[in-house]
């Protein structure tokens, strides 16, 4: 009977070990799924939220490289600010304060200005503002700059049209539209002598190459590269004619003293052979 009784109670014992284990295993697994579960809701929400802003970040880029060098050492010489209304003002570039947070310390290196992490290539450091920094933009205020490529040929400096490809007509006339709208608004020739002057400008640095006629080429006023190299010809010219300049200028001071001198020596000898 005895044995009896402790046979049922290590049977009893063992089944209540096996219960604890099948509980523990079963919490255990869905422990995991419910960290699987929530791990995967937040690589989906991160992935939802880098996607939420429908703006070209490689393009707004573009656009805004093109700016900077085509069109704002003109506004410089102008001493012309332009109004935050005007769609080609910084605050309106969506990714600006982004891109002023990249550091490119070496070749291979650039470096968030947020949080200081290092990254191999600049398309790295990209995706890591997308997904780490994305709280950081400004969508309610700022618009998308690529939206303007359009207008400002950022297919001619990224190379991704084929010169081989057909031109477009109304494509063109859209661009060219929008180019002329961008001119007006940023550029009103009501505002005085250097607003006119910028509007023609911008007509025909950026608006009058968008015709199929291949006639008017991009850019045809340059930009700040091709000023610097300008001024730079000049300041070596200037440096180069100067010496020369002064030389002259001696010479000639030197013979109009010879003359001078010349002229009272005759003057003299003239006084002594007159009769007395």
């Amino acid at each position: 009977m005895k044995n009896t009784s402790l046979f049922i109670a290590i049977l009893f014992l063992l089944l209540f070990s096996l219960l604890q284990t099948v509980q523990v295993s079963s919490f255990t697994q869905r422990n995991q799924e419910f960290e699987k579960s929530a791990s995967s809701r937040t690589l989906e929400q991160e992935h939802e939220h880098a996607h939420e802003v429908h703006c070209s970040r490689e393009r707004s880029r573009a656009a805004w490289k093109i700016i900077e060098e085509y069109l704002m050492p003109f506004l410089e010489q102008e001493h012309y600010e332009m109004s935050s209304k005007c769609r080609l003002h910084p605050d309106n570039d969506l990714f600006r304060d982004q891109e002023q947070h990249k550091i490119h310390l070496d070749i291979n290196e650039w470096q968030c200005g947020y949080c200081k992490k290092s990254f191999r290539a600049e398309k790295f450091l990209d995706q890591h503002f997308d997904n780490r920094h994305y709280n950081l933009l400004n969508v309610s205020g700022s618009k998308c700059l690529a939206d303007l490529c359009g207008a400002l040929h950022c297919d001619v400096v990224m190379n991704t049209k084929s010169s081989k490809t057909k031109c477009n007509p109304a494509a063109a006339a859209r661009n060219r539209h929008l180019c002329e709208g961008l001119a007006d608004s940023c550029f009103p020739i009501n505002q005085g002598p250097s607003a006119r002057r910028l509007n023609e400008l911008f007509l025909h640095q950026f608006c009058h190459a968008h015709t199929c006629s291949r006639k008017h080429k991009h850019f045809p006023r340059g930009g700040k590269k091709q000023l610097s190299v300008f001024y730079l010809a000049i300041s070596i010219l200037t440096l180069m004619l100067l010496p020369i300049f002064y030389l002259i200028v001696y010479l000639h001071q030197r013979e109009m003293r010879t003359g001078t001198q010349d002229l009272r020596r005759i003057s003299k000898v003239g006084q002594k052979t007159k009769p007395s």
